[in-house]
């Protein structure tokens, strides 16, 4: 248990801090008993999840309603709780259940969600729900990322305790640390505009690190970025491209407009080379990035010198080469084709006859909101550093110099390349850039180049490409400083995954309470009659191919997630227990055939609150609720808790039983629906009327599973729903290990 001394004071003066102990009993305090991290589809919801269990010791006997000026603390705080329509479904919704009358769990959720926005990170699910235990609570919000989930749940519970006891809070001071935590560990813009386009697209995604490497996809239909490279991003045009002088020779030797330069090894040399470039020159590194220690527009040789030695501080090597006169712009190709350009704009500040160009350079330029260090912000704000005063004293104004009034001075010639401009573009600018990102072998690249006008061809206006990047930053296209955001996290995400592939393997889950075991290994030796890559997870272990990976029980989240991770992956099959999906939730974001085969009826599980059938199905239909349009459940017609979650799936059903005349599945046959049972000694597809025979029923038993026909009909019904034919169905089925052989593989 955790209370900040620096944001709670009062509960922590010096004497108790000294001793180790708050002023206040603990029993007021809230205690988390239990914090868990459902990352996947869970009890509570189809997103990932943190689940906290709750005890509010004596504040459980204490309603909003007791605590005088509670609701004007936590308004003043948290102004934007107003935003909250909580169950009551209007705007201030939440605020009217304080003022009514809600507990502290209550509030906690809220203040939780409401924190998270304020980090960044913006959700806006929750629920908190009274256990059995008088004052224990369970508290379920919404999570975009765990660590900033998990920060703001514990900063909820000080927000939450100094509102009761009326203490002082410092809540600026913990929005930001929420707000930099957010910063550090999340998804950076670019990485997180292609997550988010693809989600949007349906596909699945998997951090893989906690930087900017990123799984999109499942199994053998997997792609890769880290920030905006992918898999397909070759090392060596990432070579090629880190090094500037390599790419611009290679540029103009496919013909390409580029500035004449060369490599140069000593500030002498730089001189040498302008001379016969001919000035004005840029001084650049050979490698470096970000604009850093670029210095523009030379004439002087004791300038070029002195730049030489800026630049070869920064980058493994210098390169001298001739300026282009006109606007920096970056241009993003992806696939072959521009989807955004950028413009740069010049910084100039005025004199006024009594500041110092460095006091302009605060009031004029770094005063504008649009400027900021994070990503936030579309401008970066102007440093004063070696290049920005060469430029200022190139104009006559040295380090403290105060410009007369109405003086123009430009401060920094290139940079701030936020201005939207891609509608602009000549056709021959756009053929140009894309060639340039073939040339360098970039799926993804950001071509920088200088030219006068981005609407007229580079040629009779003297452009040219000055750089090739691979890796390009986004977040100028994705929140210009004007201009109209453009789609590059969807451009990029279509040419991972053309013509609306979603990166899915087939997924097959079951769940139940004593059957899902049997069945999983059951349908994983009939899909892998056809597909042999296939994955398992069970009590008994984790297979791929037909090979143990892992023994013990496996039916959980971690193990299923592990081998969606398997680049050959081509299927899996997922067993999925009732403590599991308690603890962790499910691996994966839907399923295309989701298997219920039995709830027991005495089934219940205490440690979590889980006591009544109700309760039970809650659980367990949780694969039931993943399943899309074009997906299956197969539902156990015979059992009434596990028929009755046909109304939960978005997509058909088909049922099983042992008898064809069981009123449940002949009513779903008679609509036309479709169903597995055993038909004159036969298991049987039903399909409405139609009826197709499988093999005798008699032949099945033979194969571990009992008595239990069930097993085999769940399974039957799995793989009939992956479009396995009949005939492959019967033969595996006819070829699966008899008890006691060895093998662990698929038929």
């Amino acid at each position: 248990m955790h209370v900040s001394p620096a944001l709670c004071p009062q509960l922590f003066p010096p004497e108790a801090q000294a001793q180790g102990q708050p002023p206040v009993a603990p029993d007021e305090l809230m205690e988390f008993l239990e914090i868990l991290t459902l990352r996947g589809p869970n009890f509570w919801s189809r997103r990932t999840v943190i689940e906290a269990l709750v005890d509010i010791g004596e504040l459980r006997d204490t309603p909003s309603t007791a605590v005088a000026g509670l609701y004007e603390r936590l308004t003043g705080w948290l102004p934007s709780l107003v935003e909250h329509r909580c169950g009551v479904g209007e705007h201030g919704g939440f605020l009217l259940r304080v003022r009514e009358g809600t507990y502290a769990a209550h509030i906690l959720e809220h203040v939780t969600i409401e924190l998270q926005g304020l980090a960044g990170t913006p959700v806006g699910f929750g629920k908190a729900r009274e256990t059995t235990r008088p004052g224990v609570y369970k508290v379920a919000v919404r999570y975009k990322n765990e660590q900033v989930g998990r920060a703001c749940l514990e900063a909820a519970r000080d927000v939450v305790l100094a509102a009761f006891h009326d203490l002082p809070f410092d809540i600026a001071a913990t929005v930001k640390r929420l707000h930099d935590l957010a910063d550090d560990v999340c998804l950076g813009p670019s990485t997180g505009a292609i997550v988010q386009a693809a989600e949007d697209r349906g596909i699945p995604s998997i951090r893989l690190t906690t930087g900017s490497l990123v799984q999109l996809g499942y199994g053998a239909r997997q792609r890769r970025i880290w920030t905006a490279e992918s898999d397909a991003t070759s090392a060596v045009a990432e070579v090629i491209a880190s090094d500037k002088d390599m790419t611009r020779r290679l540029l103009q030797e496919c013909g390409l407009p580029v500035p004449r330069g060369r490599n140069v090894r000593s500030p002498a040399d730089a001189w040498v080379a302008a001379q016969e470039i001919g000035p004005p020159v840029v001084v650049k590194p050979l490698d470096g990035n970000h604009g850093r220690a670029v210095f523009t527009n030379l004439t002087e040789q004791a300038e070029i010198e002195a730049a030489y030695g800026f630049a070869a501080v920064e980058g493994t090597g210098v390169i001298v080469e001739r300026f282009v006169l006109g606007n920096e712009h970056r241009l993003l190709v992806v696939g072959g084709k521009l989807v955004a350009a950028a413009c740069g704009e010049a910084a100039w500040i005025v004199g006024d006859g009594k500041s110092t160009i460095e006091q302009l350079v605060t009031d004029q330029l770094n005063a504008d909101p649009r400027r900021g260090w994070s990503d936030e912000f579309p401008l970066n704000f102007v440093e004063l550093d070696a290049i920005t005063y060469a430029e200022m004293r190139r104009q006559g104004f040295p380090p403290g110099s105060v410009p007369k009034r109405g003086k123009r001075i430009l401060v920094q010639r290139q940079g701030n390349v936020a201005f939207d401009v891609t509608d602009r573009v000549h056709p021959d600018t756009a053929a140009v850039v894309a060639k340039a990102a073939r040339a360098v072998g970039l799926d993804i690249a950001g071509i920088d180049l200088v030219t006068e006008d981005i609407g007229s061809p580079l040629g009779p206006q003297g452009g040219a490409i000055v750089e090739v990047n691979a890796g390009p930053a986004l977040h100028m296209h994705l929140k210009p400083a004007s201009g109209e955001k453009r789609p590059v996290g969807e451009a990029i995400v279509e040419s991972l995954f053309p013509d609306g592939a979603t990166g899915r393997s087939p997924i097959v889950c079951v769940t139940g309470t004593t059957l899902q075991d049997a069945v999983a290994r059951l349908v994983a030796r009939i899909v892998g009659s056809t597909t042999p890559r296939v994955g398992l997870t069970c009590a008994d272990g984790s297979y791929f191919a037909g090979r143990r990976l892992e023994s013990g029980n496996r039916a959980d989240a971690p193990s299923a997630r592990k081998l969606l991770m398997n680049p050959t992956l081509e299927a899996g099959v997922f067993a999925a227990d009732a403590e599991g999906i308690l603890r962790e939730g499910l691996a994966f974001d839907r399923c295309d055939v989701a298997v219920i085969t039995d709830i027991s009826a005495d089934a219940q599980f205490p440690a979590h609150f889980i006591a009544t059938p109700q309760d039970v199905v809650a659980v367990l239909r949780c694969p039931v609720d993943i399943v899309p349009p074009t997906g299956f459940a197969v539902l156990n017609a015979a059992d009434p808790l596990v028929a009755a979650m046909a109304g939960w799936s978005d997509g058909p059903v088909v049922f099983f039983a042992a008898s064809p005349d069981h009123p449940v599945l002949a009513a779903h046959c008679a609509g036309g629906g479709r169903a597995v049972s055993v038909c004159d000694g036969r298991i049987a597809l039903l399909a409405g009327s139609e009826v197709t025979p499988v093999l005798a029923a008699d032949q099945c038993l033979h194969i571990g599973v009992g008595e239990r026909i069930e097993t085999v009909l769940a399974a039957t019904a799995a793989a009939w729903s992956l479009g396995i034919l009949p005939n492959d169905i019967a033969a595996c089925l006819l070829n699966v290990e008899r008890p006691g052989q060895s093998g662990q593989g698929v038929c």
